[in-house]
């Protein structure tokens, strides 16, 4: 019911074919200032203010003239100064919506609004909308550390709070954040200069007028304040009076964001015809005249520097701020703000009761003009750089900025050189940010990714965890595949061990050949041959399964590689135990009355060497069964690598297989020792003691190196263990009687070998 009355009341407003649009303009001399002068002589006049008081007086009238646009309806207008104080412009905003501005500073704001629409300052509406675009913009450059000195007022204050907080959400942090006016002492200008000198950003953002900068150039120079990189607003950075104040390039390639120019037909005519003698009355036409040709109409006693003013003087012939037509873009959107107001009630008096009132959009001299759902207009801005050119100051376009294009696209700037304004460096790929304690999250250190994590972007914020099979790089940016280790006959240590195996092979083959063919000597025939045959053949099986541990990891391989090793080393440990048991029987049999070799003849031993290798063939079929080996990728023993092995499965079955081994050759050990003292020239059990010697000592060598080693060490130590014990037994057992056989064949005869040693 209430938005049906109002909208009643504001058609029959309309009717009365007069409405009054009130336009605020910051430093507008007219009445309300004019009495502050007259009080205070602090009156001035401001031609910028009045070229955008031309530009609102020159949309009312055409608008007035329209035949299409509020026909019917003339559109009035009041204009008044804020003085630069903002509690000036709520005051007298306030004053005007209740209808009670003649009495603004005095009186309280109790009478029923009259005035329909208020359009504010030009400043602060178009600084708080600039805000986000200038953050933008300063964020394409990559400067994330940046001072800001604002001007103390509606503008500077509520422009500089939406950029910090557009800043913020784009990771821009300011370093100071420092307030200034006109008015300032002297001590608090040089608090900003020693605030700007102590401070390490390059890049200063500056919401302030170009009347700030009529005394801040001069105070910069003094102190220095040279090569910055300036980021500037709308109401200074196309202004060609900052231009010519810059004597000394302080400014010197400052760049900013600037408004389109749009071309209006007549605008920049009505704001240069301009005549006191058409303004009848109007005291603020006259002083703005004399302000202008620096003349007076009323000359006291007669002055002679005084010149008079006839009225008849011309534009044409001067050249100052108010025929200087660099802030056209701005007269033109004075032009576009009335034009939106009566587009407005153009609308409202076409719509019917209870109807949602709203503009969308109009279009002004061929450009579209239209709105958000908040009401704001679409940021379309040209990004203009400062440089100097043949001694003076240039505008140069370098860039666009529009809203309305893609997110990615909305800027473009092409620029030569742009200078560094960070608080510290980038962090490159393979390092992380971390916030330095008690500073801004623009300042931080570069901390390397630890070992398995890398960052592959600038400025990564965390290190991420590579996977399983994957290893961070040396420059921790990218994850690798882990170097698989295990022992291969590619390598050196592989190839080495082949040799000596296939050596020990050959070696052990040589041997056999040479014993078979001197089978029918004594050295051969003693003790057994059958079983030195049988002993030949269980070596060379054991230097071959050595091969098996060599080479990648599989399940053949490692259910072979364990189950062969302790097969034929039981296998030759048995022939070994048959032939020591063997030399006792032969001394016991020697003694009167003694038959023993009847009980442990050839079959005996044939038989006690299968029943001691049948046990670990049980012993391994066992382990086989219930938990038999398997490959293995070790990823704990090393973080970079994956070492591929035989896990064990049992380790009861593994250490089961070891242990019978070791039980046997001490059994062998201890018997061929009883038997070392026997009194036969050639006695075998001196030769297998000193095997068993060497088997034991490298067996129980082997198990704390078999444990501490790690990857393919583990292997290497297993194969020297098998290999070494090994060569103990073919070397102390054969080598002797192959020396004989070979170099000594006159020994080898069966008086020799029966002749009597004494007993010790």
């Amino acid at each position: 019911m209430n938005d049906k009355m109002n909208l009643y009341y504001l058609k029959q407003l309309l009717n009365k074919k007069h409405v009054m649009l009130v336009y605020a303009i910051v430093k507008m001399s007219v009445y309300i200032c004019f009495v502050l002068f007259v009080f205070f002589s602090l009156f001035s006049i401001d031609f910028r203010d009045m070229q955008l008081s031309q530009s609102l007086i020159f949309a009312t009238e055409e608008i007035n003239n329209s035949s299409s646009l509020l026909p019917g309806v003339s559109l009035g207008y009041k204009i008044y100064d804020t003085c630069s104080s903002t509690t000036m412009g709520v005051r007298v905003a306030m004053a005007l919506i209740n209808g009670n501005e003649n009495s603004a500073l005095n009186e309280q704001c109790t009478k029923p609004a009259q005035v329909l629409a208020i359009i504010g300052e030009t400043q602060s509406s178009v600084s708080m909308t600039i805000a986000k675009t200038l953050a933008e913009m300063v964020k394409h450059f990559g400067w994330t550390w940046v001072g800001a000195l604002r001007r103390d007022d509606d503008y500077g204050n509520s422009g500089m709070a939406a950029f910090t907080e557009a800043a913020e959400q784009l990771g821009i942090c300011l370093e100071y954040s420092m307030s200034y006016f006109r008015t300032y002492s002297q001590e608090k200008v040089l608090r900003i200069i020693q605030q700007i000198k102590s401070s390490t950003s390059r890049v200063i953002v500056a919401f302030v007028t170009h009347l700030d900068f009529e005394i801040l150039l001069d105070v910069f120079y003094e102190h220095n304040i040279t090569g910055y990189q300036w980021v500037g607003t709308e109401s200074w950075i196309s202004d060609s009076t900052v231009a010519r104040l810059d004597k000394h390039k302080i400014l010197q390639g400052a760049i900013g964001l600037a408004i389109p120019n749009t071309t209006v037909t007549g605008l920049k005519e009505f704001i240069l015809d301009i005549n006191p003698l058409k303004s009848t009355g109007s005291t603020i036409f006259t002083e703005f005249w004399e302000a202008l040709f620096k003349c007076k109409y009323t000359v006291q006693n007669d002055s002679e520097d005084t010149t008079v003013c006839t009225g008849k003087e011309k534009l044409s012939e001067t050249d100052n701020e108010y025929t200087d037509m660099t802030l056209m873009p701005f007269f033109c959107n004075v032009y576009k703000g009335v034009y939106a107001v009566a587009h407005t009630l153009h609308d409202l008096l076409g719509c019917n009761f209870g109807t949602d009132v709203s503009v969308n959009s109009f279009r002004c001299y061929g450009e579209e003009v239209y709105f958000d759902k908040n009401g704001d207009p679409v940021a379309k801005y040209e990004i203009i750089n400062l440089q100097t050119v043949e001694d003076h100051h240039e505008f140069v376009m370098v860039g666009i900025y529009d809203s309305s294009f893609p997110a990615h696209n909305r800027l473009s700037v092409k620029m030569a050189s742009v200078p560094v304004s960070v608080c510290s460096e980038s962090c490159p790929p393979g390092t992380r940010k971390a916030v330095q304690k008690g500073k801004p999250i623009c300042c931080f250190d570069c901390i390397p990714c630890a070992e398995g994590e890398i960052s592959n972007m600038t400025d990564s914020i965390k290190c991420e965890q590579c996977y399983q099979d994957f290893w961070s790089n040396p420059h921790r940016n990218e994850c690798v595949k882990k170097e698989i280790e295990f022992l291969s006959y590619d390598e050196t240590m592989g190839i080495l061990l082949t040799a000596v195996s296939i050596t020990g092979t050959f070696i052990t083959i040589i041997i056999a050949i040479i014993f078979f063919r001197y089978k029918n000597t004594p050295i051969v025939k003693a003790n057994n041959s059958e079983l030195s045959f049988l002993l030949l053949f269980s070596l060379a099986l054991c230097f071959l399964c050595s091969l098996t541990f060599i080479g990648r990891p599989s399940e053949w391989s490692c259910v072979l590689r364990h189950t062969v090793f302790g097969i034929t080393f039981v296998l030759c440990i048995s022939c070994v135990l048959g032939k020591t048991i063997v030399v006792l029987m032969a001394f016991r049999a020697t003694l009167p009355g003694s038959n023993v070799m009847k009980w442990f003849g050839p079959p005996q031993q044939r038989l006690s060497v299968l029943a001691f290798t049948f046990i670990q063939v049980f012993i391994c079929v066992l382990w086989l069964t219930t938990s038999p080996p398997f490959p293995f990728k070790n990823l704990n023993y090393y973080k970079e690598k994956i070492i591929l092995e035989c896990q064990l499965g049992s380790a009861v079955g593994f250490w089961a297989v070891l242990g019978y081994i070791g039980l046997l050759a001490l059994l062998c050990f201890v018997l061929a020792f009883l038997a070392r003292k026997l009194p036969d020239k050639f006695n075998e059990a001196k030769f297998i003691t000193f095997s068993m010697l060497i088997f034991c000592a490298v067996w129980i060598t082997f198990i704390p190196a078999y444990v501490s080693s790690p990857g393919k060490f583990t292997v290497a130590v297993e194969i020297f263990a098998i290999l070494a014990s090994s060569f103990g037994l073919l070397s102390c057992i054969f080598l002797p009687k192959f020396y004989i056989i070979i170099m000594k064949p006159e020994k080898n005869t069966k008086k020799q070998l029966m002749s009597k040693v004494p007993v010790k």
